[in-house]
């Protein structure tokens, strides 16, 4: 387990439809020694203009068509990664899908860090169900704007803070 004195990127994606390359949203938080640092989010242009999700994240094609696609937005986003321990998702393996996903579309090399999951740490940690998001944020008292991608990342860091990093 790590310490309160690790450091680690909370990770949250929104998708526009159900391929996992379709992300239309990133949100990213690090963390170091138990102190938000970095906050960093971008709308993205996914590679097709069909938007299943919207009634979730309010997101459509009108709103991304113009921004530039994951492949041109990640370089200037990895960096956050540099030198931290792992990433940190709420149902880490839908964030993790998507990170490759979008990587592998973009001839990207995903970064090769582990994953923490926010939903098993809430189960082990504290006993909460439901872990959606928005329940342990809830319970634990954390802000919440749920499917902004950007508040999710940092929920997601705040849940591990109150858990100690652990």
């Amino acid at each position: 387990m790590k310490t309160a004195l690790s450091s680690y990127v909370a990770i949250d994606f929104e998708t526009a439809d159900y391929p996992a390359d379709s992300a239309c949203a990133v949100g990213l938080v690090r963390v170091e020694n138990g102190r938000i640092v970095r906050r960093e989010s971008r709308l993205i242009r996914p590679p097709r203009p069909v938007f299943a999700f919207t009634y979730i994240h309010g997101i459509a094609w009108e709103d991304v068509k113009d921004e530039r696609s994951f492949g041109e937005v990640w370089p200037e986003l990895s960096g956050i990664f540099e030198g931290v321990e792992f990433i940190a998702a709420h149902n880490a393996p839908f964030d993790r899908g998507v990170l490759r996903a979008c990587c592998t579309a973009a001839g990207i090399e995903p970064p090769t860090l582990p994953f923490k999951c926010t939903v098993q740490v809430a189960r082990k940690r504290w006993s909460i169900h439901p872990t959606r998001l928005d329940n342990v944020c809830k319970v634990l008292g954390i802000p919440l704007k749920h499917h902004d991608a950007a508040s999710d990342a940092e929920a997601c860091a705040r849940i591990l803070i109150a858990a100690g990093g652990v």
